[in-house]
């Protein structure tokens, strides 16, 4: 392999978390059909089975909670050796649970809550893998940010505040790992229909379309995958650091 060929394809260990529904799933099989080997991880063991059942061997599901500290400190430890050198972490776990309501009347645990999965973990799951890429001196970091990170909306403050912080990391991340051969791209898409409201509304599906019925258009989680997949396919000297990805709806 030359030196500036894209760092995704055949032989490539990718981890991508968050991975059992929506853009998470929609990423694992994506990147399997360009060759690489997939960690697959989520708080739920069971729902990663159908990944499994669909590329086989090249899937190693793992259930990984990212507001866990012990269970990131001991992840590259948990796994087989030869899945220990991942080349591609897309960081995509993430949480609204109890979003879309003022501030003051929703939960303090659920803010909390949003912040410890959206930074705090994605930050966790970060300082476990990129050792190992300095160590080798290959390695492309991918944060899936969200268009709230720029844009306040009212009723979302603590999921704007923690993609706001988001977008910060990426841009400091990508600043000290200058000259380390470690890419770091963030991926800010609007809203995509995913299956993330219903998981906001703690599975109330009917709250849920009714979101989604507020916009007249929506992404879709292969809408961001293609995204994130153009970011992994330029080749070495290029570095896609941030790439807004929206519907027509919101452009």
């Amino acid at each position: 392999m030359s030196d500036d060929q894209p760092i995704l394809g055949a032989g490539s260990v990718a981890l991508v978390s968050g991975a059992s529904r929506g853009i998470g799933e929609a990423m694992v099989h994506a990147l399997a059909a360009r060759g690489a080997r997939v960690i697959a991880t989520a708080r739920k063991r069971e729902r990663l089975d159908k990944l499994v059942e669909c590329h086989g061997k090249d899937i190693l599901p793992l259930a990984l909670d990212v507001t866990d500290a012990g269970a990131v400190s001991g992840l590259v430890a948990a796994l087989p050796a030869d899945w220990r050198a991942v080349d591609i972490l897309v960081n995509n776990a993430g949480s609204d649970v109890g979003g879309r309501r003022r501030f003051d009347e929703g939960g303090i645990e659920d803010w909390a809550a949003t912040i410890e999965t959206n930074v705090t973990g994605l930050m966790r799951v970060t300082r476990a893998i990129l050792p190992g890429m300095l160590a080798r001196g290959r390695g492309h970091i991918v944060n899936l940010g969200s268009i709230a990170g720029l844009r306040p909306t009212a009723g979302i403050a603590a999921y704007n505040t923690s993609k706001a912080a988001v977008h910060m990391f990426s841009d400091a991340l990508r600043a000290e790992l200058k000259g380390t051969g470690i890419r770091v791209s963030e991926i800010m898409p609007g809203t995509a229909r995913t299956g993330f409201a219903e998981a906001r509304w703690r599975g109330d599906e009917a709250a849920a379309e009714r979101f989604y019925a507020s916009f007249e258009t929506l992404l879709t989680a292969d809408d961001v995958v293609r995204a994130v997949v153009f970011a992994l396919e330029q080749p070495s000297h290029v570095v896609i650091a941030q790439l807004l990805v929206l519907p027509t709806s919101q452009a």
